[in-house]
């Protein structure tokens, strides 16, 4: 049964708690798993959310530590001693801990390392952060079970049976020769059914799919993905295993990376989220709006140059924000494709032959509009040359458009830069400006002023 987190709980843990009463505080999340408790801290004010923190065991606080938003994590870590977090790290797995480190400031960092006990936890903390955080290195985690090619079927059993204590859940059993370096991967099945006096280089696959810790995340995501995997090992420049990634850390990765390009195309420049500081949201929104404000001006200042167009055929004016619309709409619809595409990795063919598809659908697309303009036209009784100006205006501007939006993201995109980018105010900003100056200057040709 699903564990309910109602008002009336929170009412209460905030008496308990108030009232410094331990023991029924421990009665009541006793049996309460990490992801729920995570949701009840966020519900309690930040001292109520220490106070827990501390009260409960860390195994039970460092998972659910790991499950709270960026944000409310912070704001718990700043009320702990850096002991006290040393704690909640002792019992997360490498991958966990090393990005609750990185949100520390340099010294804290220093202060929390030379807390923790397991030694060898910190070095491969300490590894971990030597990485970029959205490569393999940063992905990974130091804890999983391998064994030696030379070792025997029985004499490996009980080596793995100590490794496997530190590694929460067991995906795969890899392979290593006598330097570290992978050689394959072990299945279980063969490991239980194979002779007790066999070696696992008798009975091991040698194929596997890894990747090197300097791989981009994006990348490792994708192999995961291609070949279904639920865990991936890593290898250094030597080609020795140092970590693997699972499946829950690249969908926690695809996830952050999603809500990043998501920001990124509504105009925000900063992953930010709703509680963050003002200063922050500011930092984050303004200079897109910026960008849009130069966009509108310029918008209006080419209206002005055809003033006297405005002044023979005043009708022109009422459909502006139509060809703004339309030209930001389908240049967005353009760019978010030609965007999904890049980051899937199956964007096929030339950038000509992209374009000239584009083109193609911009055709249909133009052509199927400016009929219903036309037809609204005569249904309005509008005049028909006046018609004709915006359907060829409107065509005009989608294909401009479709080009624009289908171009930039593949040129960022080479030049190193997120094309995320340009499915934002940047493509609806210029398209704006192309289709109010192609608007007039159809207009112009076709109408005679």
């Amino acid at each position: 049964m699903q564990f309910q987190i109602s008002s009336e709980l929170i009412e209460k843990l905030q008496f308990l708690i108030e009232q410094e009463n331990n023991e029924e505080l421990l009665l009541h999340l006793e049996d309460v798993h990490h992801a729920d408790i995570a949701e009840i801290l966020t519900e309690l004010s930040l001292e109520e959310a220490t106070y827990l923190v501390k009260l409960l065991d860390s195994q039970k606080t460092s998972e659910a530590l790991m499950e709270l938003e960026e944000g409310v994590r912070e704001r718990i870590l700043d009320t702990l001693s850096a002991k006290e977090i040393a704690e909640e790290l002792e019992e997360m797995d490498t991958d966990d801990a090393a990005d609750i480190i990185s949100e520390l400031s340099p010294e804290r960092q220093q202060n929390v390392i030379a807390e923790l006990v397991d030694e060898e936890h910190a070095d491969n903390i300490v590894e971990l952060l030597r990485y970029d955080e959205d490569s393999a290195g940063g992905l990974m985690a130091k804890e999983l079970v391998k064994v030696n090619e030379n070792w025997s079927v029985t004499g490996c059993m009980t080596e793995m049976r100590e490794q496997a204590e530190n590694v929460t859940r067991v995906h795969s059993i890899y392979v290593v020769d006598d330097k570290n370096k992978l050689k394959g991967r072990l299945s279980l099945k063969d490991l239980l059914t194979a002779p007790s006096h066999a070696n696992i280089q008798d009975v091991y696959i040698p194929q596997v799919d890894y990747v090197n810790v300097h791989t981009e995340g994006e990348e490792v995501a994708r192999v995961m993905q291609k070949y279904d995997l639920e865990a991936i090992p890593v290898v250094d420049e030597m080609g020795r295993l140092v970590g693997r990634i699972t499946i829950d850390d690249i969908v926690d990765f695809i996830k952050e990376e999603a809500e990043k390009d998501y920001q990124m195309a509504s105009g925000i420049s900063e992953n930010v989220e709703a509680d963050d500081s003002l200063l922050r949201l500011t930092r984050a929104r303004l200079p897109w709006l910026v960008l849009g404000l130069f966009g509108g001006l310029g918008s209006v200042y080419i209206m002005k140059g055809f003033e006297e167009a405005l002044e023979q055929f005043p009708i022109l004016f009422f459909f502006t924000p139509l060809i703004a619309a339309m030209a930001g709409n389908v240049g967005v619809q353009s760019s978010a494709i030609i965007v999904q595409g890049l980051a899937n990795d199956n964007l096929r063919g030339s950038l000509l032959q992209r374009l000239i598809k584009e083109v193609s659908l911009s055709l249909i697309n133009g052509v199927a509009l400016g009929i219903l303009v036309i037809l609204f036209g005569l249904i309005v009784g509008q005049d028909q040359l006046v018609s004709i100006t915006i359907a060829a205006s409107l065509l005009s501007v989608i294909i401009v458009a479709a080009l624009v939006g289908t171009f930039v993201p593949i040129i960022l995109n080479k030049q190193g830069i997120d094309p995320a980018i340009a499915t934002g105010p940047f493509i609806t900003t210029s398209n704006d400006i192309f289709g109010i100056f192609l608007f007039f200057y159809i207009s112009k040709l076709v109408l005679g002023f």
